[in-house]
């Protein structure tokens, strides 16, 4: 059984700031009954906040392994290999499921984009041993391309 699923066995006052794991399940408990006046509600909203942020720095992660790849793959061809390639693919399909799941992180993969880009292309120079500027200043993938799992630059 999930420490969750035994999350009523759990007793006392758990502080938030002692033992995070009990106080969360004591405060699911809370919110179940419907006591919200017992439940810690200035945590709670910062913990769903928190979720929320967690999904997208998820999703910033993928797009950045998923574009410094590409970068490797279009700027150093002969160096490819197949973990380049099952890395991409794998990113895609990460990217894909958690905007499946979550239409506001597809909605802001734009912005999400942009905002790693130069992570990506600093990484890429310094993998393959290239000045920065060898890569576009603004990346070069289109979010149809990125999100296309047969897609691949030449």
């Amino acid at each position: 059984m999930s420490l969750a699923k035994d999350s009523r066995q759990i007793a006392g006052t758990a502080r938030y700031d002692e033992d995070f794991t009990a106080c969360a399940f004591e405060q699911a408990e809370l919110l179940r009954r419907g006591q919200l006046a017992d439940a810690d509600l200035p945590h709670l909203a910062e913990e769903i906040e928190s979720l929320g942020n967690e999904q997208i720095h998820a999703m910033e992660s993928f797009y950045t392994l998923l574009i410094f790849h590409l970068l490797k793959w279009q700027f150093q061809p002969q160096r490819r290999t197949r973990s380049w390639d099952l890395t991409i693919h794998n990113a895609r399909g990460q990217i894909a499921r958690g905007e499946k799941r979550n239409q506001t992180l597809r909605a802001g993969a734009e912005e999400i984009v942009n905002d790693i880009y130069s992570q990506s292309r600093g990484s890429a120079a310094k993998e393959i041993g290239r000045p920065i500027n060898t890569f576009p200043m603004t990346c070069p993938y289109s979010l149809d391309f990125l999100r296309d799992q047969n897609a691949m630059p030449e």
